[in-house]
């Protein structure tokens, strides 16, 4: 499948999602952004995938429209199918288990691939996917013995992630939204939001030899429809509001916190702040 059919296919593939019963317009661009990225992947029909962090199936149902019938998407996430609103993550697979996608995909949330019961044989998966949910890990330790894991599983590995270096100055708020939460958590205040351990294209680079992997492609993916950036500096004003969040921190860093934070509200906009660029990279 080319470029322009996968996109051509974005709107009903994102119609198909529980969360566009809420938001259609941010499900039909999240989709297109993914259907982008799927595209460029060259993932062919018939194809096994394993995908890390599929949430609420964004990616999924993109990847699952790629193989088509004849091939599989396993779909593994740690959190529980109770997670997440206004739509749940069983939710939205349910739906999508319902539609014509679903008999090529198989959900399993409340899995993490470091448990020695969860594994699969060599060899098993023609890509694995990880795309915009490797902040999610609590380190990246976790993240580095996580791609171990899953190396002899899957031939090649296709990542993609936020890019911590900005391209304009309008992305500067949501850069320091990302800090701020990262800087949060890294000295000890733990939570669940999406960012918990931000890092650098070039960190992924300096780790991915590490767990085995080879890159051996990198490029920069537009995300000029998304709506993250407002989404994160929002998160972000919250927690930086949560006195229970920074009374757990050391004194400095909680002054250090709210300064940041008054800076954030300060650059910020109410609504439509430009998100940060994103990356792809490509491993063997």
């Amino acid at each position: 499948m080319n470029h322009s059919d996968l996109r051509a296919k974005a709107p009903s593939l994102a119609a198909g999602m529980a969360a566009a019963d809420h938001s259609p317009d941010i499900q039909l661009s999240q989709t297109h952004h993914r259907a982008a990225l799927v595209a460029s992947w060259r993932i062919a029909h018939g194809a096994t995938v394993l995908e890390l962090g599929c949430g609420q199936g964004d990616m999924t149902a993109v990847l699952a429209e790629a193989v088509g019938p004849e091939g599989r998407v396993v779909a593994v996430d740690v959190a529980d199918p109770s997670y997440g609103a206004p739509v749940t993550l069983g939710e939205s697979a349910a739906r999508l288990a319902e539609g014509p996608l679903g008999p090529c995909i198989d959900f399993r949330f409340g899995t993490d691939v470091l448990d020695p019961s969860v594994d699969f044989p060599e060899g098993a998966f023609d890509h694995m996917v990880l795309a915009h949910c490797s902040w999610y890990f609590a380190s990246l330790v976790q993240l580095r013995d996580t791609l171990a894991r899953v190396r002899p599983w899957a031939r090649r590995l296709w990542f993609t992630e936020w890019d911590l270096t900005p391209t304009s100055g309008d992305q500067l708020a949501h850069l320091l939204a990302v800090l701020i939460q990262g800087q949060i958590e890294a000295a000890g205040s733990h939570g669940e939001g999406n960012v918990r351990t931000p890092f650098s294209r070039e960190g992924l680079l300096r780790l991915l030899p590490e767990a085995g992997w080879t890159a051996d492609d990198s490029g920069s993916v537009d995300t000029e429809e998304l709506q993250d950036g407002d989404w994160e500096i929002a998160a972000c004003l919250d927690l930086a509001g949560t006195e229970e969040r920074l009374a757990v921190l050391p004194e400095p860093v909680r002054q250090l916190v709210l300064s940041q934070a008054d800076v954030l509200r300060a650059i910020a906009k109410p609504r439509g702040n430009r998100a940060l660029g994103a990356y792809s990279i490509t491993a063997r």
